[in-house]
């Protein structure tokens, strides 16, 4: 790159752009727990009742599970949708469905304009769950990957507790606002994301993918470097990532057809683990808690105050994880979480079927020791495994798929809970007992460990590395370099690594790839090579006078007032 000075963006850059990227988006999965939480406290209260003509428990099925069709609808579009307008685009748009949804769920009048509303939210729901944790696993590094997706979980659980307290503080209210006020603040917190969608940056896996690779190295730069496009640490990033582009291209693009004859192992656990999410029970807690506890004895207000307990623990919970994840590893933290969870639901059964004066209290210790396990487990990690298993040239294709799987048995278990609540009771949480079990055993046997591994890498533990064949032996230190203790590597070309070695099935044996096929295309070093200093300085100029820019200027600048 050519010795020409390039200022950095400006003095959001390095880890303090990182973390707030993490934190900020984390906002799309705040709404989905808060989302989450909301009707569990509204449809107990008297004033909601009233204004729907006591809904049935159907009804209440429908209108609480709607919202994981319009999620499942968008999540099997966003696939497609997410490759071609990006991630920050499609973060944008599903802010403005969810909003758009909330604020005709917030003036409904009849039970039909608040079922549309809530799958119009979904809609938004299913491109925020899917795109975010997307986009939080491409630009987080392999040594804390996990960390910053246990961040993002705990951002949805507070919008979870969040949810349940201002329906506990709404409850004191006398009228319909009873319920209008916490459907109406989901529209505030989404329009905040919305906003922010203009300044939060794009992934530099989407950017190289689609040409912009002036963008990109910037990008790279900002977040890993502290700005500086010339740092080793981001040129070897830029070509690792630019490397795994090239040969995703050679290979052409795959269809969902080809995705799942290449992936299987891959698509398996991305869409098992989500499924296994729902599965294990956890939404029976979340969306109808306070029946649950109704049915245990706690009456009326109480219900939710006792929801409202458990949310707090509930958040308390995801907190471990942030160490643990990346120390443990994936497949333990899954494997205690599951028998864990297990046990808690058998006893919440057993509790309900003795039918005692102390059943209250044991049904909330119970469910709070499940919600517990499923927070520090079998919540954060299912989110991440789609965007960090799947390779980046089907990783929107499979993200949706899987998303799509988790919002299918989302529907199932809201549409059913409150049917099995009252036909079978007690014996439901045998059901979801049995399934936890079975996750543990399914984890222990074929799930492969993925913590600490690269995305580029990620095809050593699966064993299902391309054919195409790069001259260039380019992995990735990092997802992002943050890691003090990592030591940057030289980008050096296997020719240059070969020079003083016999023969070229030398350097095939170095490539590590034995799918490697005679006459398969080379990927050169000089393919690889970054944009120039005028590039990327004409690009600067045109971000800087873009309305991205000037928003983000004008943040740093009000920013700067409280230094």
């Amino acid at each position: 790159m050519e010795d020409i000075e390039i200022p950095a963006s400006g003095p959001l850059v390095g880890k303090k752009l990182l973390y707030f990227t993490s934190i900020f988006v984390s906002i799309g999965v705040f709404l989905f727990g808060y989302d989450q939480g909301v009707m569990s406290g509204i449809i107990t209260g008297a004033h909601f009742k009233n204004q729907f003509n006591n809904p049935s428990s159907l009804l209440i099925g429908t209108t609480v599970a709607i919202l994981e069709i319009g999620a499942l609808a968008s999540s099997l579009m966003v696939g497609t949708i997410g490759d071609i307008i990006g991630r920050r685009r499609t973060i944008r748009y599903g802010a403005f469905t969810f909003v758009f949804g909330g604020l005709l769920q917030t003036i409904s009048n009849t039970i039909s304009v608040l079922i549309i509303g809530r799958l119009i939210t979904g809609v938004g729901v299913g491109l925020l769950s899917t795109t975010v944790p997307i986009y939080q696993t491409e630009i987080s590094p392999p040594h804390n990957r996990g960390k910053l997706a246990c961040v993002q979980f705990t951002g949805n659980i507070f919008g979870y507790a969040s949810s349940v307290w201002v329906d506990y503080a709404c409850s004191y209210i006398e009228n319909n606002f009873a319920w209008r006020i916490p459907l109406f603040l989901q529209c505030v917190i989404g329009t905040l994301l919305f906003l922010g969608s203009f300044i939060i940056v794009e992934t530099p896996r989407w950017l190289l993918a689609h040409g912009h690779d002036a963008e990109g190295i910037v990008v790279i730069a900002d977040l890993y470097t502290d700005g500086n496009v010339r740092d080793e640490k981001a040129v070897n990033e830029f070509k690792s990532i630019k490397e795994n582009v090239l040969i995703d291209r050679l290979e052409g693009e795959k269809s969902y057809s080809e995705m799942f004859r290449r992936y299987p192992k891959r698509l398996f656990v991305a869409m098992s683990a989500l499924a296994f999410a729902q599965l294990n029970g956890i939404n029976v807690i979340s969306y109808y808690a306070p029946l649950v506890f109704e049915q245990a004895g706690w009456v009326g207000r109480d219900a939710i105050l006792m929801t409202g307990i458990n949310a707090i623990i509930y958040i308390l919970s995801t907190l471990p994880p942030w160490i643990l994840i990346d120390s443990w590893g994936r497949k333990p933290i899954l494997i205690s979480g599951g028998l864990t969870m297990g046990v808690s639901m058998v006893l919440v059964s057993y509790a309900m079927f003795l039918d005692i004066p102390n059943t209250p209290a044991l049904v909330v210790l119970f469910i709070i020791s499940a919600n517990s396990s499923f927070a520090y487990s079998w919540g954060p990690i299912p989110w991440l495994f789609p965007g960090e298993v799947l390779p980046l040239s089907v990783r929107s294709k499979g993200a949706s798929l899987s998303t799509a799987t988790n919002w299918l048995c989302n529907f199932m278990v809201g549409e059913l809970s409150p049917i099995l609540l009252e036909k079978i009771q007690w014996r439901l949480y045998l059901i979801h007992g049995s399934s936890c079990m079975l996750s543990a055993l399914v984890v222990w046997i074929l799930y492969p460990e993925t913590s600490g591994v690269t995305l580029e890498d990620m095809d050593s533990v699966f064993d299902d590395a391309s054919s195409i064949m790069s001259s260039v032996h380019s992995r990735s230190n990092y997802g992002a370099v943050l890691d003090d203790n990592v030591s940057s590597r030289s980008f050096v070309s296997l020719a240059q690594q070969a020079r003083n070695l016999p023969s070229l099935s030398t350097e095939l044996n170095y490539s590590s790839n034995s799918n490697i096929k005679a006459g398969a295309p080379f990927i050169l070093p000089q393919d690889l090579e970054p944009p120039s200093s005028q590039e990327i300085t004409a690009y600067r100029s045109r971000d800087n006078n873009s309305l991205r820019g000037s928003i983000r200027r004008g943040s740093e600048s009000v920013t700067s007032l409280f230094k």
